[in-house]
């Protein structure tokens, strides 16, 4: 008995175009990611920092390629507009970001690893559409997008305020927690030039024999008596002043009010956040009494004259009184604290 084989044939017949469909479809994902990466690749070498500029379109292609992609994406979201709002602190966050991202390509120069992980920054004016696709609506906000994520606004992972507190570094330890790649050591750019250096130790080496010559005589400026008076001054007035808070954190002395841009403010009310013009305020408050306690303990005591010593004395007590007055005022102000005096029950 012959057994037909029509229907064998004609399942194999309907597999191969099947077959070969998919097969198109994987090698068109394929070289369409391949193309991506490649343009990325390319646009990351032309960048001084191995940022890309990210837009709309870029985005929106990057998003089309199959998951999961074969690279992650971290975006520094930025508005131009707000980068004189000192408290976002925009414009250091993103030089901290070029820094990681210009330290993950020279410690990782091989291009050809696979996942890979580019750095992009993303314009909020340029960009609304991928800032609402994000659902970013607070700044600074820095969002990384692994190669298994559909949803970006789901899927993505968000860096918190605790990622960035130590900058560059707390960045790098947020990609290598996440994606599981090294970042490796972050390269800052020394403060000064090697012929900086060298220059420096010329100018030293040149001017070291006549210091020693005029140190032995005792004709230097260190032998002046006015200059380490000034000098013990000036420390005691930047260290109340919080002069040390404002380099460390790069405090603008005054900024621009929110309700009205063509009002400066000098005094910023809340714990948060202290403008250079009002640390120095109480810093030369705090100096003034100091001033006049060094007077009373050092110049006043030498006064022959009662009467003189007696108007001098109330005097500055006056100031004094005065000038610790606005100190607490202001303090209350600020943080909402108030200080209050407490007489003594019993002795």
């Amino acid at each position: 008995m012959a057994i037909s084989q029509t229907p064998i044939g004609g399942a194999a017949a309907l597999l191969l175009p099947i077959s070969l469909l998919l097969l198109l479809t994987t090698l068109a994902a394929s070289l369409s990611s391949d193309s991506v990466v490649s343009e990325l690749s390319d646009l990351q070498s032309q960048s001084p920092t191995g940022v890309i500029h990210l837009n709309d379109a870029l985005l929106r292609r990057i998003l089309s390629l199959p998951t999961p992609r074969p690279f992650h994406s971290m975006i520094f979201f930025d508005a131009t507009q707000l980068h004189s709002k000192a408290e976002l602190a925009l414009p250091k966050l993103k030089s901290e970001f070029a820094l990681v991202a210009s330290s993950f390509q020279s410690n990782n120069p091989n291009p050809n690893r696979n996942p890979q992980l580019f750095f992009f920054n993303i314009e909020f004016q340029e960009s609304q559409a991928s800032f609402g696709l994000f659902a970013v609506n607070a700044l600074p906000h820095i969002r990384l997008i692994p190669p298994t994520a559909a949803d970006v606004k789901t899927d993505s992972i968000q860096m918190d305020a605790s990622d960035f507190s130590r900058l560059a570094e707390s960045m790098a330890e947020f990609i290598e927690s996440r994606t599981k790649l090294s970042v490796g050591p972050i390269n800052r750019p020394p403060a000064v030039s090697r012929k900086q250096i060298l220059f420096l130790l010329a100018v030293v080496l040149i001017w070291t024999p006549f210091f020693i010559k005029k140190l032995l005589t005792g004709k230097t400026i260190f032998h002046e008596k006015n200059l380490w008076m000034a000098g013990a001054i000036f420390i005691y007035f930047f260290s109340v002043s919080g002069a040390m808070f404002n380099i460390i954190r790069k405090m603008p002395m005054f900024m621009a009010d929110r309700q009205d841009p063509n009002k400066l403010v000098f005094f910023y009310q809340g714990s948060g956040m202290q403008l250079g013009a009002e640390g120095f305020s109480i810093g030369f408050l705090y100096t003034i009494v100091g001033l006049m306690l060094a007077f009373v303990t050092h110049v006043l005591v030498r006064v022959k004259n009662r009467n003189v010593q007696r108007v001098l004395m109330i005097s500055m007590l006056i100031v004094s009184f005065w000038a610790v007055k606005k100190v607490v005022f202001l303090d209350n102000w600020k943080t909402g604290y108030g200080i209050h005096g407490y007489w003594p029950s019993s002795w």
